[in-house]
């Protein structure tokens, strides 16, 4: 189905959505929930889980394996664990505040990763989600002057291009449109890995609207680039 701003929804999303909650409900029945596909849920405890069941929605249902659920919790407004599982791929990255930022693939055991060590924008690799958005927004120049100023650009968009930056296969992505849900689960992984996610201000905030992942050496360049 089509929601009110155009975007897909299947019933896996929906579905995939209630089972958390239910399992949610079970183990932490007082704490908030805020999801993607129902309404939010209060809390007491000061705990908020922010939940995107299907991040990637457009990859999910064109059969691209590049698709996650995506689970964030906030504690008196501060991220501080996320995770991002990707089904189809038998892949994920987590991490908690103080703990480091983890990545498991089937049933090897979890490794520690970081963010890479490149410095110049000339050796980084840049992802990106739909261009007609930057399009839209009027950043055209904006994002021909990094897909051309980069080692490599492509497409590799949604959470999937966030992780490439958090386990250091990628040093950009940047999303011109993200709520709460599509961020919540990134920022405490790629503090944890040593990069930044932040928004196109230059904020670590989860809410503006839009999303950056990087390494740190690249953060003020980009951002220049950005609001050129």
């Amino acid at each position: 189905e089509r929601k009110c701003d155009t975007s897909p929804v299947t019933e896996a999303d929906k579905k995939a959505e209630l089972l958390i909650r239910d399992g949610l409900a079970k183990s932490f029945p007082d704490d908030a929930i805020l999801g993607e596909e129902f309404p939010d849920k209060a809390g007491t405890t000061g705990f908020r889980w922010i939940v995107d069941p299907i991040d990637g929605t457009k990859s999910f249902i064109h059969g691209v394996p590049l698709f996650g659920t995506l689970i964030g919790v906030e504690f008196e407004s501060e991220c501080v664990v996320g995770v991002a599982r990707f089904p189809a791929l038998d892949e994920v990255v987590y991490a908690a505040r103080g703990s480091g930022a983890w990545w498991q693939i089937g049933n090897h055991p979890a490794r520690q990763v970081r963010v890479s060590s490149v410095t110049s924008l000339s050796e980084a690799t840049f992802c990106m989600t739909n261009p007609s958005r930057w399009i839209a927004m009027g950043k055209r120049d904006q994002l021909e002057a990094l897909m051309t100023s980069v080692q490599l650009a492509r497409g590799w968009g949604d959470c999937y291009g966030h992780m490439l930056v958090a386990t250091g296969r990628a040093e950009v992505m940047i999303d011109p449109a993200m709520n709460a849900w599509d961020a919540a689960a990134l920022l405490p992984i790629l503090q944890e890995a040593g990069g930044h996610f932040i928004d196109w201000k230059g904020s670590s905030t989860i809410y503006g609207g839009n999303g950056i992942s990087i390494v740190p050496a690249l953060k003020d360049e980009v951002l220049r680039r950005l609001q050129g």
